[in-house]
């Protein structure tokens, strides 16, 4: 018998990992192990960082959940990068907006 759906949300990777885990590998089925190998393996910064970059990103610049959600994935490195996650470049952002998301997001990359 299918479960029911009781929320759906966007969730960063790190969180996605964080959930499969608490789970434990061995009631996974393939394809939730499958998304927690490419969670562990693409995660670029930690749960807490995550949401919080998130909540930032979505208060201070005024991102959709989905913009936020996708800036904290990748973790653009430039401001043309971030451009393209933006609205598919349908609309223009300011230079200033973007140079600040860039900022934000270098404040919470890890550190090589």
């Amino acid at each position: 018998m299918p479960k029911k759906t009781l929320e759906e949300r966007i969730i960063a990777l790190p969180q996605v990992k964080e959930i499969l885990e608490s789970i434990g590998e061995e009631q996974l089925n393939a394809f939730q192990r499958r998304s927690l190998d490419y969670a562990a393996k693409f995660s670029k910064i930690d749960i807490a960082s995550a949401e919080e970059l998130v909540k930032k990103l979505q208060e201070q610049f005024g991102l959709e959940a989905a913009e936020a959600v996708e800036l904290t994935n990748c973790m653009p490195e430039s401001i043309e990068e971030i451009r393209t996650f933006l609205a598919g470049g349908r609309k223009i952002v300011e230079t200033s907006k973007l140079e600040g998301i860039l900022t934000l997001l270098n404040k919470y990359r890890k550190k090589e």
